[in-house]
């Protein structure tokens, strides 16, 4: 029997989303005898505990007889178990400062930490992930500001809606202004807001054509990695080489700064990646962008003018273009910047039925294989209070000082 525990999500502010429906939890059941499911008792998670108990599963506020335990963002420290296997986002693999204490306590209490975000295809895509409906209502809220700063149209916020089908609905009838927008980005995130911007009836052009016309009706561009970067060496680009070193690469995103009203950021960003552009690029004449949707929100990272995170209550900050200062939004002289760090928040059952759909469909039956798999294996950050093999360079960043 493998008994399997859903946690309550206890880092604030609370997330209400969960890694298995009810109705995933009953079909587990139904088709797996062997597996025990105990969900925590919560006030918070977008199904109730009521949904889970007329799906036949165990509410409980104690997990201490599970041997694995599902939840979505950082355990708070005083939660965790001791001896148990966890699965969840600890953004620590990057050496994040604020996440140093929770790695250390995970190695104090034997605990064994499967990270979801580490869960890879052979080919090295992710499994896991909520970065598809981070894009659906990342890309909405920025049309959103964007309708907001100029008046030309309006539209609902994404959770004044029950969920997606109802926000498809709201798009029916939305005339939209002859607009120009950037989407960037390959992976789920830019999936997400390439099915906004098809679902508002936005037509995609070009690069070339992008830059050199205008239109009289709204369009959109996608730009991936080609696109994005090329070689400081030879002007080349390729995919492999740029993940590995792209510290040798420049931007080329400033072509398309005079020619953009929304940008919708999806880019995957880390220290090493050249931003799409300087601080000081908005101050510029040519500088057109009046809305930016930084989808993956990174502070600093790729969109140098998100200082900072905004909230699902207020998704939208200005920042001022000649003293880089945040603002209130919408004001003269102003970047509109949407920049929410918990965004699949605003959509939390379609999101957690999505997530639970991957875990069953390509993690479980390695998890619970017993066998120590190559998905589990390389996902695995912490073994049984260990740093696990590939690692090793987190060990000065997990030891206690």
């Amino acid at each position: 029997m493998i008994h399997i525990g859903l946690i309550a999500e206890g880092k604030i502010p609370a997330d209400n989303r969960v890694a298995l429906t009810p109705a995933q939890c009953k079909w587990l059941r139904q088709h797996h005898p062997h597996i025990k499911i105990t969900v925590q008792h919560s006030a918070d998670r977008c199904f109730t505990d009521k949904e889970y108990i007329a799906a036949g599963v165990t509410v409980s506020e104690n997990l201490d007889d599970c041997d694995i335990i599902l939840g979505i963002k950082e355990v708070p420290v005083e939660m965790l178990i001791e001896n148990k296997t966890y699965l969840f986002f600890s953004h620590t693999k990057k050496l994040q400062p604020y996440n140093q204490h929770l790695l250390q306590t995970i190695i104090k209490k034997n605990i064994t930490l499967i990270d979801y975000e580490c869960l890879e295809h052979e080919d090295g895509t992710r499994i896991i992930g909520f970065g598809f409906f981070a894009g659906i209502v990342g890309a909405h809220n920025g049309m959103m500001a964007y309708g907001n700063r100029t008046g030309s149209f309006k539209l609902e916020r994404v959770n004044s809606g029950k969920n997606f089908q109802h926000l498809i609905h709201t798009y029916f009838g939305l005339k939209l202004p002859a607009i120009k927008i950037a989407v960037t980005g390959s992976g789920r995130v830019a999936h997400g807001v390439l099915e906004i911007m098809n679902l508002m009836g936005i037509h995609e052009v070009e690069p070339e054509d992008y830059c050199e016309k205008e239109f009289v009706y709204p369009v959109y561009v996608h730009l991936k990695g080609a696109d994005l970067y090329r070689s400081k060496m030879d002007g080349s680009y390729n995919r492999k080489d740029f993940h590995a070193n792209p510290e040798k690469y420049n931007s080329l995103f400033s072509n398309f700064i005079a020619h953009t009203d929304i940008l919708m950021n999806g880019v995957y960003w880390e220290k090493t990646i050249p931003r799409l552009f300087n601080l000081n690029d908005i101050a510029g004449t040519s500088f057109r962008i009046k809305t930016i949707a930084d989808i993956t929100d990174d502070m600093s990272g790729s969109v140098p003018c998100n200082i900072g995170d905004s909230t699902i209550e207020n998704p939208v900050y200005g920042v001022d273009k000649t003293t880089f200062k945040k603002t209130a939004p919408f004001l003269q002289n102003v970047v509109d910047v949407m920049a929410v760090g918990n965004l699949p928040n605003e959509l939390p059952r379609d999101a957690s039925r999505y997530f639970g759909e991957q875990l069953i469909k390509y993690v479980f039956t390695d998890l619970f294989s017993g066998e120590e798999t190559r998905l589990i294996n390389t996902a695995t950050i912490i073994k049984k209070g260990k740093l696990n093999e590939g690692y090793e360079y987190m060990q000065e960043y997990a030891e206690v000082s």
